[in-house]
């Protein structure tokens, strides 16, 4: 009976440890940003950045380039309760005097692993990111 017992502690402990954890978060980490063939405004070509969200959560903006269609940014950027399933969105815009230009935006569900995203943008351009997520 005492064998019964102890089964019966441990199974209780390790119910109470699974009962702490959260399955759906998962720790994301946003990299090697770049773009090719943007086009922003009429004249010259843009000044891009790119703004990183993980569900709700914004993770900030990168440092913009000065006139470049195909700039690359450095920034990573690291969500650590992220949600699976949440929106990993992604927007790059053109950074002007007044008011900044979108242009475009991409999104995916978070899934757990290692990716290599191409976004195609509403205007024109492509968007190269990955994305992992633990």
């Amino acid at each position: 009976m005492a064998v019964f017992y102890d089964l019966r502690l441990m199974s209780l402990a390790v119910l109470m440890l699974v009962s702490q954890l959260d399955f759906a978060s998962a720790a994301v980490r946003v990299f090697g940003l770049n773009a090719k063939g943007l086009d922003g405004d009429l004249i010259g070509r843009p000044d891009a950045y790119v703004k990183v969200w993980c569900g709700s959560t914004y993770g900030g903006e990168t440092e913009h380039h000065n006139s470049n269609a195909n700039p690359t940014w450095s920034k990573e950027f690291n969500f650590p309760n992220c949600n699976t399933n949440d929106d990993l969105k992604l927007e790059v815009w053109d950074k002007d005097l007044v008011f900044d230009d979108l242009l475009g935006t991409c999104g995916r569900p978070v899934q757990y692993g290692s990716f290599t995203v191409t976004c195609y943008l509403t205007k024109k351009g492509t968007l190269f990111y990955s994305y992992e997520a633990n």
